[in-house]
C-alpha cells in the first residue's frame, strides 16, 4: 500500500494531512475556495496527473476542465458552507481520448478552530468496473429476455438520479436561507428544505427494500429518527417515538404513509411546544392494523390547538395531510390529546397490506 503523499506545506492543516496520508484511496484536501491543497499518490495515479498540475489548482480546473460541472460545484459550495455533506454522489468523469469513469464521490468538512482555515476532504471511488458489470448483466438479462432483471437495474439508475437531485435540491434551498431578509421568508424555505429531506429520506428507505412490501416498523423508526435528527436540537427536552406493530404495505401505500408522518410530526415540532418552559416534551408516532382497516396516530403532549379544532387555521401541511389521506381511502379526526394534540387518520375496511399474525 502506498501512502506517499504530495501537499502545499504553507496551507494543510496537520488533520487533513494525516488523513490523505493514512489513506490509500484517491483523496483530495480542499479549502474553502475548492483549491487543491493535498493529493494522495493513488488520486495522481489513478487520474494519471502531476503532482504539480494537482496541488494548488482549483479542484474545477484539473486537466481539461472535465471536474468542473455545475451540480459538483454547487455541492461542494454547500458543504464549505457547512450546509451539506456529500455522502454519495455518482459523477461521470469525460476526459478525451480517455474511457469514462464513473465514480462516487465523498466529502465532508474537517472539525477546526476558530481560526483555523476550513478543510474539506474529498474522497473519490472508481466504480466503473462495477457499473460496467451491472451493465454487462443488463445486456444478459435482456438477451434471456429476464424483464425482472432488467427493470431492476433500471430502478438503481433512477434511483441514483433521484438521491442525486434531492441533495442538490436541498443545497440550494439552505444557501436561499441566506439571501433574504424577511424571516417569514427564511422561515418557508426551511420548511421547504425538511421537506425535501424527509422525501430523500423516503426514497432511501424505498429503495432498500429488497421485496414491493414495505415493514412499517423499521421504515417509520427510520424516517422519525432522520427528522429528529434535523430538527430536534435538544433531544434530553424533546423525545420523538415510533410504536407500530409487524404489518407491511405496498409501496404506494408507505410513500403516503411516510409523507403524513412527515408532516405531522414537523407541524408538532413546530408549533406545538412554544412555552419554552415546558419540560419532558414528547412526540408519539402509533400505527396498528387489524383485518378490519388500520389506524395512523401522531400526538404531542405539547400546548395543543387554540379555540376549536373546527376553528384552526387550515395550513399547508393540514393540506398534504388531507390530501395524501384521501388517496388512502382514509379520514382524518384531530382531537385533544390532555395535553397536547393527536392526529388520527384512520381507514376502515380490508386491510389491502399484511397485518401482524397475532391480528389477523
Amino acid at each position: 500500500m502506498e501512502l506517499f503523499t504530495h501537499f502545499d506545506p504553507e496551507n494543510s492543516s496537520s488533520l487533513g494531512m494525516a488523513l490523505v496520508l493514512s489513506s490509500a484511496t484517491p483523496l483530495l484536501l480542499l479549502d474553502e475556495q475548492l483549491v487543491i491543497r493535498a493529493a494522495s499518490e493513488t488520486f495522481c495515479r489513478t487520474f494519471d496527473l502531476p503532482v504539480d498540475a494537482v496541488v494548488g489548482t482549483s479542484l474545477f480546473a484539473l486537466g481539461n476542465g472535465e471536474w468542473d460541472k455545475p451540480q459538483l460545484r454547487t455541492l461542494l459550495e454547500a458543504t464549505a458552507r457547512g450546509q451539506a455533506a456529500i455522502e454519495a454522489y455518482e459523477f461521470e468523469l469525460k476526459r478525451k481520448g480517455k474511457p469514462d469513469r464513473i465514480l462516487v464521490l465523498a466529502a465532508h468538512a474537517l472539525d477546526h478552530l476558530e481560526n483555523d482555515a476550513l478543510r474539506l476532504v474529498l474522497a473519490i471511488l472508481d466504480h466503473t468496473a462495477l457499473r460496467t458489470a451491472q451493465n454487462a448483466a443488463r445486456d444478459q438479462a435482456l438477451r434471456n429476455d429476464v424483464l425482472a432483471g432488467e427493470k431492476q437495474i433500471l430502478l438503481q439508475e433512477l434511483n441514483h438520479r433521484v438521491a442525486n437531485s434531492l441533495q442538490i435540491i436541498a443545497s440550494i434551498l439552505m444557501q436561499r436561507v441566506e439571501g433574504v431578509q424577511s424571516e417569514e421568508a427564511r422561515a418557508h424555505l426551511r420548511e421547504a428544505h425538511h421537506r425535501v429531506m424527509s422525501i430523500a429520506t423516503l426514497q432511501r428507505l424505498l429503495a432498500s427494500t429488497a421485496t414491493g412490501d414495505v415493514a412499517l416498523k423499521p421504515y417509520l423508526s427510520d424516517l422519525c429518527a432522520s427528522i429528529g435528527a434535523s430538527m430536534i436540537a435538544d433531544p434530553e427536552r424533546l423525545s420523538l417515538d415510533v410504536v407500530a406493530d409487524g404489518s407491511v404495505m405496498s409501496p404506494d401505500q408507505s410513500v403516503s404513509v411516510g409523507l403524513i408522518v412527515t408532516e405531522l410530526v414537523i407541524n408538532s415540532l413546530k408549533h406545538a411546544f412554544s412555552d419554552a418552559e415546558q419540560k419532558r416534551c414528547h412526540i408519539k408516532v402509533d400505527f396498528a392494523a387489524s383485518p378490519s382497516g388500520w389506524a395512523l396516530t401522531v400526538g404531542d403532549n405539547g400546548c395543543g390547538l387554540p379555540g376549536s379544532h373546527a376553528e384552526a387555521k387550515v395550513g399547508l401541511g393540514t393540506g398534504i395531510v388531507n390530501a395524501l389521506a384521501g388517496q388512502l381511502d382514509a379520514i382524518v379526526a384531530v382531537t385533544d390529546n390532555g395535553p397536547g394534540t393527536m392526529v388520527t387518520v384512520s381507514h376502515l375496511g380490508a386491510f389491502t397490506g399484511s397485518a401482524p399474525a397475532e391480528s389477523q
